[in-house]
């Protein structure tokens, strides 16, 4: 396929071929990816009609698009897959990965390669399109998703607007102004867009073939996990390793989560600047480090704990979003394969003494993981709950249960 400079493109800049040659190329485009550099990507709409603005970033995973899509981390974000058949098992209730039900998806808006076919799995109960427009959720497909993710790697996430509009009648101008003008997820508190609105109990474990979801009956320990856009399959996590779980709000303060007297605390994923919402959510997690019970945090609740502990965070060229990112945990020296999310990091160099690092992404030398010396105080980049990708990581769950029986005086199991 020749390539032809690219609407908003300077002359002399690189050409890349965005248009996939796909079997129903002379039928008219419904769909548009705008980027905040003037870029335009034709392609053809699903899901819901309308137009959306945030960050274009990739996701390498080849299952799990459900809770991809589902994912409170993603919030103000337009997913990539890079993986060209998206689709094809429909969706289900229970592969939905949001824990507050009410809110709408954090997610903008997805870029696909091929087109959505019927679904053929016994699980699904609804084809994808239709689930992205109970959803709010709009979808481009017909994309060389290979070119963009190329452009992504090389020259970070870019801001955009996707837009359906089924006559294919665009304003263009309009749309391009709007992504020029969107400020980024740098400085952006996304967290009150996705937390629970109230507090609630939790007692699902993790599924189980031929079995579903069980329910945790008699938990030995109570663990307060603070929202900040958290996946269903953590709680399930956290009740599966023996806990009582009970949810809080973002905002809700070291007093009060105290005042639940739990045996630990979990500082959860979400999206945005770790930056930003840690104005309000590090001056609450310094009091919990300071109380002495162990703490647990993924993602932006390792980010915020950083910040807590003294480190500082960056916002990252590309992000890490997929399933197959290997990270080294320097506490066994073993590698694990993981599940990954995130478009800021700790920055490993402002990590303070007594701040001991525990793992490193063998990508590119990120940090993934602290831990605080001589107090049950640790944390994660990476997903270790998987939904989707590997349970490599499911130790660290046991890892913390065991911390919170040796705060009681109770014997570890040892979790590895």
């Amino acid at each position: 396929m020749t390539t032809s400079q690219q609407p908003g493109q300077q002359p002399g800049q690189q050409s890349v071929p965005y248009a996939a040659p796909l079997p129903w190329a002379d039928v008219p485009t419904t769909a548009r990816l705008v980027l905040a550099d003037g870029t335009v990507i034709e392609g053809y709409g699903l899901g819901a009609t309308g137009s959306a603005v945030g960050e274009v970033c990739f996701n390498t995973a080849m299952t799990g698009y459900q809770e991809i899509l589902t994912d409170p981390s993603y919030a103000g974000q337009i997913i990539t897959f890079t993986f060209p058949h998206v689709g094809n098992v429909g969706t289900n209730i229970e592969d939905t990965e949001t824990s507050n039900l009410a809110a709408r998806s954090g997610v903008r808006g997805t870029v696909l390669r091929a087109a959505v076919t019927d679904p053929s799995n016994y699980r699904a109960a609804e084809p994808l399109d239709k689930w992205l427009k109970a959803r709010g959720i709009i979808a481009i497909s017909g994309i060389d998703t290979r070119a963009l993710t190329a452009l992504i790697r090389t020259n970070g996430m870019p801001n955009g607007v996707i837009a359906h509009e089924p006559s294919g009648t665009f304003d263009l101008a309009k749309l391009k102004a709007e992504a020029k003008a969107w400020p980024g997820l740098d400085g952006m508190d996304l967290v009150p867009d996705v937390t629970a609105g109230q507090s609630y109990t939790w007692d699902e474990m993790r599924w189980v073939w031929g079995k579903g979801y069980q329910r945790q009956t008699n938990p030995e320990l109570h663990v307060v996990a603070i929202d900040y856009g958290l996946k269903r399959n953590i709680l399930r996590c956290l009740a599966s390793a023996g806990c009582k779980v009970t949810v809080v709000p973002a905002t809700t303060s070291a007093e009060d989560v105290l005042a639940r007297k739990p045996d630990g605390v979990f500082l959860s994923n979400g999206p945005g600047d770790p930056a930003a919402t840690g104005t309000y959510a590090v001056p609450e997690i310094k009091k919990l480090v300071a109380s002495g019970l162990p703490v647990f945090g993924i993602c932006l609740g390792h980010q915020m704990l950083g910040i807590a502990l003294g480190a500082k965070t960056s916002k990252m060229h590309q992000g890490h979003h997929g399933a197959n990112h290997p990270v080294k945990d320097f506490t066994t020296g073993k590698v694990e394969i993981t599940s990954m999310n995130h478009g800021f990091a700790v920055d490993r160099a402002s990590l303070p003494k007594g701040v001991e690092e525990t793992h490193v992404s063998l990508f590119d030398g990120t940090n993934c993981g602290l831990k605080l010396t001589g107090k049950p105080v640790f944390s994660v980049q990476y997903h270790p709950e998987a939904s989707p990708g590997p349970q490599d990581s499911h130790y660290l769950f046991e890892r913390f249960a065991d911390a919170m029986r040796e705060t009681k005086g109770q014997p570890a199991r040892k979790a590895r």
